[in-house]
């Protein structure tokens, strides 16, 4: 049996994503949520860790002079918790370029677009806007550029003429819980990893889009 793999989970709201990530969590798989950490106390997904007996901690960015220092108390409980992986999951802060080297190469975030196609927000409606014929989801590590980081795995599905921006998000969200629990899997695993040129899934580069998978 590979040896846990510690991953702290950052969250900011009802924690769906970080629910996918516990019930992924079982003896045939490495990952160990050895945290939960939110910059808001209200945020349902303490609760969600709590129930599965796993260590929250809020620390309310609004108690700091600046971006910077709320990460750099940020970076000291992560690391207390002996975080190998740190995963966004509904972390709704912009990340400092000092928090985002600390962890360069295992820093994860799901994003409900098919990056690099509508980084930022509002993306279902954006892509209906234009015209697209898919729509989806990718797991990319973070990097210093917003939402621009190497693609791990991006799940896609037809849009339809009959699609809403609300029932689309739903439809993406459901496929978000089912590739975030694969990528933080497969870096537990040592299996993924942020190469110099690419992402690299059992030694060999993934193309740009990382592995799809299709819906």
């Amino acid at each position: 049996m590979t040896a846990s793999c510690n991953v702290v989970v950052l969250i900011s709201g009802s924690g769906s994503n970080l629910q996918a990530l516990i019930d992924s969590c079982g003896p045939d798989n490495p990952l160990r949520i050895s945290a939960v950490i939110s910059n808001r106390a209200d945020a349902y997904g303490l609760k969600r860790a709590a129930a599965a007996g796993i260590p929250t901690q809020t620390l309310d960015h609004k108690l700091f002079a600046d971006r910077e220092s709320f990460d750099r108390a940020l970076i000291e409980s992560i690391d207390g918790f002996g975080a190998e992986l740190v995963v966004l999951a509904g972390f709704m802060r912009i990340l400092s370029s000092g928090f985002v080297r600390h962890y360069a190469g295992r820093l994860l975030n799901i994003h409900p677009s098919l990056l690099p196609k509508f980084k930022g927000l509002h993306t279902h409606q954006r892509a209906l806007d234009a015209g697209e014929s898919e729509h989806g989801c990718s797991v990319h590590f973070v990097t210093e550029e917003l939402d621009g980081g190497p693609v791990v795995v991006q799940a896609v599905l037809p849009i339809t003429s009959s699609d809403s921006a609300e029932n689309l998000a739903q439809r993406v969200h459901t496929l978000e819980h089912r590739i975030y629990p694969l990528a933080v899997r497969w870096f537990a695993e040592g299996r993924l990893r942020l190469g110099r040129s690419a992402v690299e899934l059992d030694g060999q580069p993934l193309p740009a889009c990382g592995q799809q998978i299709r819906n």
